[in-house]
């Protein structure tokens, strides 16, 4: 059995991070749906910059498109979901066969509307009524300002996959905005099935550390605080709070490991997907990682269930060296957010200077 498979029959989700027009055309998505497990896939607006950015695969839609008078935010939606309605309708059977719990496909509102509750439920809501798919979350960042946000459109039946966090305490924020949007659907007489995952972003707390620590302490940050998360998350489930929602019909908001790729070239390729090889999660791979993992030989070392018991004492030898935890987790959100922005502006400047020569042409 391939290692794919093997997490998958663990009971973990392999999601795809990446999406591209190539890749749907040539048949890669569908192969690797076929022989690698994969279940699902996210987007952000780092890869759509990349693929769009660096490929002529879009010029023609863009041309097309931009004549019609489509241009900036508009026209990238379009393009996006394009690609996300196909994808979504690969991942259709999962999604049934799993009763909603796997299959799905995500989409990021506007990192611009980042301090703006209103206008990202009003995105939210959009971007999902324009997909036309069932199987399509919303991603939402889990800071400060988007947690209302995350709480109103889940009252509102919108899907969402929240997104940037990176933390035990970021992560039960947005656990309690899921449950409090569920509450009040409940108080109201609306249904409950409305379904959510949370992410955590873990290499780039070693990203971070990088150079800064004993070599005692190498690449071990990310994996601790995945560990410490993944407790809250099995504790979040057993309370009486989450019981009574589920009794009431409510689906468990799963718990997705992000950044997942080795950022350092000294390390295994899967470290992260070794590492969190639990049950009841979904790890989300770089295509690259993806196949690194496909390619392993011999088992796999599921250093979650050990690092767990072991990861406050690991954390808390990161803090003597200096590494104040619940900081770097502030500035790793802040940085994450200010990178999706930065990401967007530049794929929306990409879009523009593509569509004015393309339609001159």
């Amino acid at each position: 059995m391939n290692p794919p498979a093997a997490l998958h029959d663990l009971g973990q989700s392999l999601w795809l991070d990446n999406i591209t027009r190539e890749m749907l055309d040539d048949g890669s998505l569908k192969r690797y749906i076929e022989t690698l497990s994969v279940t699902g896939l996210t987007s952000n607006p780092s890869i759509f910059d990349n693929a769009i950015g660096n490929t002529a695969a879009y010029d023609e839609a863009i041309r097309t498109k931009a004549r019609a008078g489509l241009s900036g935010e508009s026209l990238f939606n379009e393009l996006a979901l394009e690609d996300l309605r196909r994808a979504a309708d690969l991942f259709r059977p999962i999604h049934d066969a799993t009763q909603g719990v796997d299959g799905w496909v995500s989409m990021e509102v506007s990192p611009l509307l980042a301090d703006d509750t209103a206008g990202t439920v009003a995105a939210a809501r959009s971007i999902h009524d324009q997909a036309m798919r069932v199987n399509l979350f919303v991603k939402i960042p889990g800071t400060p300002a988007g947690i209302s946000a995350i709480e109103e459109s889940i009252f509102a039946g919108v899907p969402v996959n929240i997104t940037l966090l990176f933390s035990r305490e970021q992560y039960l924020a947005s656990a309690e905005a899921y449950m409090r949007g569920l509450e009040r659907r409940h108080a109201a007489g609306l249904a409950l099935d409305i379904p959510s995952v949370a992410s955590l972003f873990v290499s780039r707390w070693d990203v971070a550390v990088a150079g800064k620590v004993p070599e005692r302490l190498v690449n071990k940050l990310g994996i601790a605080i995945g560990a410490r998360t993944y407790r809250a998350y099995r504790e979040l489930l057993a309370s009486a709070r989450w019981k009574r929602l589920e009794a009431a019909g409510a689906k468990p908001q799963r718990l997705l490991w992000a950044s997942t790729g080795t950022k350092d070239p000294n390390a295994s390729p899967i470290l992260y997907a070794e590492a969190f090889a639990v049950p009841d999660t979904i790890n989300t791979l770089p295509e690259k990682t993806l196949l690194a993992l496909a390619a392993h030989t011999g088992e796999l070392n599921h250093e979650l269930a050990s690092a767990s018991a072991a990861g406050e004492t690991v954390l808390s030898a990161y803090e003597a060296v200096g590494v104040g935890i619940h900081a770097l987790a502030e500035r790793l959100q802040r940085e994450g957010a200010e990178a999706f922005v930065k990401s967007w502006q530049q794929m929306l400047q990409r879009i523009e200077q593509k569509s004015e020569a393309l339609t001159a042409a």
